[in-house]
C-alpha cells in the first residue's frame, strides 16, 4: 500500500470531522447554549431558528420586533413590557427579539409597514451589553454594508421605521451611550425614528418614572405614523399554566429549580456560563468585620475539575435562591400554600413565545429559583394588577397607587415592598387568588446571578476564587420594610452551615441551601466567571494607584497579591499605592494582617493610605487622602501610572474624579478644564479604569 504523505492524512481528517461533524450537528465540540438563558417576551423570538429576522417575523405573522440589549434583565423585562401593551392597546403582532440571536444585514429590507424598537443597555463605560457588542459593531461600522444596499451613502435602512429607549446611568461619563450611538447610526442610514429616543436613568432613581413618561407620547407618534386604533387593554396571557395532579413533583422529569436538563440529571459539565453555572464547592468562608450590627464575608470558591478560569480583575457571577421567607409569604399571598408542590406545564400561547425556564417544574420551584421575587415594584405593573383584586375597595387603592405617580412613591414605593409584601400590605389579608400565575412570568424578572469583583490573584491561586461581600440591609425612615440582599444573606447561610450551624437562618431569611434535590449540599454554590477589562498594566515595572473604600477593595486584593508574588518571583515590581477608607479600624479594617504581609514581601513599592470616616472629630474619605498626597500622585501619573477606582459610582467614584482632575490642574499649572481633558484622556487609553456600581 502507497505511504500517505501529510497533506493526504490533513484531507483525511478533515473529512472524517466533517462527516462527524454532519451526523452529529457538531454536538461534540458546540458550546452549549442553554435553551432557558433567555428570558419572556410577547413572542420570544426561539434560539437556533432563521437568524433572519424579517423571513420570522413573516413566518410568525408579526408586524412589531423589539430588540434588547441586556445585561442584568432589565432591558428585557422593558422590551418584554413593550411588547404585551403595544399587542393588548394597539393590535400589533409583537415578538421581542435578543440581537445576539439575529443578523443585520438584511435590515435595508425592513418593510415600511412594520415597526422595530431597540431597547438597550449601556453598560460600563459606554459599552454595549454583551449580547449587543456584534450588533453595535456591525450597525456603527464606517464600511457598514447591507444585502441589497450600501451604507449610509444609499440611505440603506430608508425603509426601517424605529423606536428607540435607552437604559443608563448618569454617575458614568457615557451615559447612555449605546441608545445614543445606535440612533445616530440608524439616522446615517436613512431610517425614520418614531418619537423621540427615551433615557432612563438608574443613578438618579428615575428609571421607571422616565420609562413610564417616555412611553405614552412615543404611542401617540406610532398609532400616528402606523395609523394604529388604540383599544380597551385587556389582560391576555402570553403562557398558558396546566397543572398535572396525576404527576408527583419527585418525579426525575420534574425541574425542581435546576437551570437545565444536565443539572436535571445530575450530570452537570461544561462549559460554565452565563447560561450554565458550575456548582462550586466552597473550600473556606470566614467574617471580616468585627461590628455585631454588619456582616461582611471572606469566601473561597473551588473552581478545581471546573475547566473554569480567571485573570486578575475578573468577576465571579453566584446564583442565588430566593429566601424562603419570601417564598413563604409568596405562596400564602396568592393561596397556593396547598398546591405550592403541584406539577405544572408551562408553555407560550403563541409560536414565538419563550418560556424563561424548563418546564414541567412546580409553582413553588418557580417562586423559589426561577422570578425575582425580592425585587423593587414597577408602577406599570402595579396598575396591572388591580382587575384582580379581591375585592372593590382594594381595586380602587391599587388602581390608585397604579395611576398616580406621587401616590404610588408615598404608598408603595418608600415602602420597600416586594411583591408579596404589597400584595399582603394592599389586601388587608385577603388573598389575591384570581391573578393568573402567567401574570407573575411575564411581569418579574427572570432572578439574575449576581457579580462580585473577584478579589484575589489567578498567579497565586489559579484553581480558587476570592469573593468579598457586605450583607447587604437597606433600612430606609418610615419604611415597614429592611430589603435584605438576595445574594448576599445566601451566601451567609452557606457560611453559617459551612462553620457548624445545621440549620441557618441569616436574619430568619431560611434558604434552601441545599439546592433542588439536594444537589447542593455539602456547602456548594452555582457559579460562572465573567471576563473584565479591569486590569492590571502588562509591565508590572508601571506604577498603578487604587482607590477601594470597602468592599471595593476587592480587586485590589487581588492586585497587590499578584504584585506580592511577581516581586518573589524576582520581578521589577512598580510603585503600588492603594487608599482604603472604612468606618473604625478596630471594625471593619478587611485584610489589615495581610497588607502587612503584601508590605514585607514589596517593600518599600508598597504603601496602603487609609481613611477611617468614623473615628475622629472629622469624617475622613479615601478622596481627602488622594487630595493630601496631590504631589506625588501628579508624579506617579507624569510617569504613566495607571489609576484605578472600584465601589460607589453615584458618590465616592464621582468625587475622586473631580479631586483627580483638581489635583492635574494644580500641580501642573492647567486650567481646570483642560486638566478634565486630561483624566477624560486617561480614560479612553485605559489608563483610568473604574470597577464602580449604583
Amino acid at each position: 500500500m502507497a505511504q500517505l504523505d501529510t497533506l493526504d492524512i490533513v484531507v483525511l481528517v478533515a473529512l472524517l470531522l466533517g462527516t462527524v461533524a454532519y451526523f452529529t450537528k457538531g454536538t461534540y465540540w458546540a458550546v452549549q447554549k442553554d435553551p432557558y438563558a433567555t428570558s419572556l417576551a410577547n413572542g420570544h423570538a426561539k434560539a437556533g431558528k432563521s437568524r433572519n429576522i424579517i423571513e420570522k417575523m413573516d413566518e410568525s405573522g408579526k408586524n412589531c420586533v423589539i430588540f434588547y440589549g441586556s445585561q442584568t434583565g432589565t432591558a428585557e423585562d422593558y422590551a418584554s413590557r413593550l411588547a404585551k401593551e403595544g399587542s393588548s392597546r394597539f393590535g400589533l403582532k409583537t415578538m421581542t427579539a435578543d440581537l445576539e440571536e439575529y443578523d443585520f444585514e438584511n435590515l435595508d429590507q425592513f418593510p415600511d409597514d412594520k415597526v422595530a424598537f431597540f431597547v438597550l443597555a449601556t453598560y460600563g463605560e459606554g459599552e454595549p451589553t454583551d449580547n449587543a457588542v456584534e450588533f453595535y459593531e456591525f450597525i456603527s461600522g464606517d464600511d457598514v454594508s447591507f444585502s441589497e444596499k450600501g451604507g449610509a451613502e444609499d440611505k440603506a435602512l430608508g425603509s426601517l421605521q424605529y423606536v428607540a429607549f435607552g437604559l443608563g446611568n448618569n454617575t458614568y461619563e457615557h451615559y447612555n451611550s449605546m441608545v445614543r450611538n445606535v440612533s445616530k447610526s440608524l439616522d446615517r442610514l436613512g431610517a425614520k425614528r418614531i418619537g423621540d429616543a427615551g433615557e432612563g436613568d438608574d443613578g438618579a432613581g428615575t428609571m421607571e418614572e422616565d420609562f413610564l413618561s417616555w412611553k405614552e407620547p412615543m404611542w401617540s407618534a406610532l398609532a400616528s405614523s402606523m395609523n394604529l386604533e388604540e383599544r380597551e387593554a385587556v389582560y391576555e396571557p402570553v403562557f398558558e399554566i396546566t397543572e398535572k395532579p396525576d404527576m408527583s413533583a419527585e418525579e426525575d422529569t420534574v425541574y425542581l429549580g435546576e437551570p437545565n436538563k444536565n443539572h436535571l440529571e445530575g450530570q452537570q459539565k461544561g462549559p460554565y456560563n452565563a447560561h450554565n453555572p458550575y456548582i462550586a464547592p466552597i473550600a473556606e468562608s470566614k467574617e471580616l468585620f468585627n461590628d455585631e450590627t454588619r456582616n461582611c464575608l471572606h469566601m473561597e470558591v473551588d473552581i478545581s475539575g471546573s475547566n473554569l478560569s480567571y485573570t486578575t480583575g475578573d468577576h465571579i457571577a453566584v446564583w442565588p435562591t430566593n429566601a424562603g421567607k419570601e417564598v413563604e409569604r409568596f405562596v400564602n399571598a396568592l393561596g397556593l400554600r396547598e398546591k405550592r408542590h403541584m406539577v405544572i406545564g408551562v408553555k407560550g400561547l403563541d409560536a414565538t413565545a419563550k418560556v424563561p425556564f424548563p418546564s414541567p417544574t412546580t409553582y413553588d420551584a418557580v417562586v423559589r429559583y426561577q422570578l425575582e421575587i425580592c425585587a423593587p415594584l414597577s408602577r406599570q405593573f402595579v396598575a396591572s394588577l388591580a382587575q384582580f383584586a379581591p375585592n372593590d375597595s382594594v381595586k380602587a387603592e391599587v388602581t390608585k397607587a397604579g395611576n398616580d405617580k406621587d401616590y404610588f412613591q408615598e404608598h408603595v414605593a418608600s415602602k420597600n415592598y416586594n411583591i408579596a409584601q404589597f400584595l399582603e400590605a394592599m389586601g388587608g389579608g385577603a388573598q389575591w387568588t384570581n391573578i393568573p400565575f402567567s401574570l407573575f412570568i411575564e411581569s418579574l424578572h427572570k432572578l439574575q446571578p449576581r457579580y462580585y469583583s473577584i478579589s484575589s490573584s489567578s498567579l497565586v491561586q489559579k484553581n480558587k476564587i476570592s469573593i468579598t461581600a457586605v450583607v447587604e440591609s437597606l433600612e430606609t425612615p418610615n419604611a415597614p420594610n429592611v430589603v435584605k440582599g438576595v445574594t448576599t444573606n445566601y451566601l451567609l447561610a452557606l457560611k453559617q452551615k459551612q462553620h457548624g450551624d445545621p440549620h441557618p437562618d441569616p436574619h430568619g431569611l431560611d434558604y434552601s441551601i441545599t439546592g433542588p434535590r439536594n444537589k447542593y449540599d455539602g456547602i456548594h454554590v452555582p457559579v460562572h466567571v465573567r471576563h473584565s477589562n479591569f486590569k492590571l498594566p502588562s509591565d508590572p515595572s508601571r506604577p498603578v494607584i487604587m482607590i477601594g473604600p470597602g468592599t471595593g477593595v476587592a480587586p485590589f486584593r487581588g492586585f497587590v497579591q499578584e504584585r506580592a508574588q511577581q516581586a518573589k518571583d524576582g520581578e521589577n515590581v512598580g510603585k503600588t499605592i492603594l487608599f482604603f477608607g472604612c468606618r473604625k479600624p478596630e471594625d471593619d479594617f478587611m485584610y489589615e494582617d495581610e497588607w502587612k504581609q503584601y508590605g514585607s514581601d514589596l517593600g518599600e513599592n508598597f504603601e496602603l493610605v487609609t481613611a477611617f470616616s468614623r473615628s475622629g472629630a472629622s469624617k475622613v474619605y479615601v478622596q481627602h487622602r488622594l487630595k493630601e498626597r496631590a504631589v506625588e500622585v501628579n508624579k506617579l501619573l507624569l510617569e504613566k501610572a495607571y489609576f484605578y477606582v472600584c465601589g460607589d459610582a453615584a458618590n465616592m467614584a464621582r468625587e475622586v474624579n473631580e479631586v483627580l482632575a483638581t489635583i492635574i490642574s494644580e500641580q501642573r499649572g492647567v486650567p481646570k478644564q483642560k486638566a478634565e481633558e486630561i483624566v477624560k484622556s486617561m480614560r479612553s487609553s485605559n489608563q483610568y479604569q473604574e470597577d464602580v456600581w449604583s
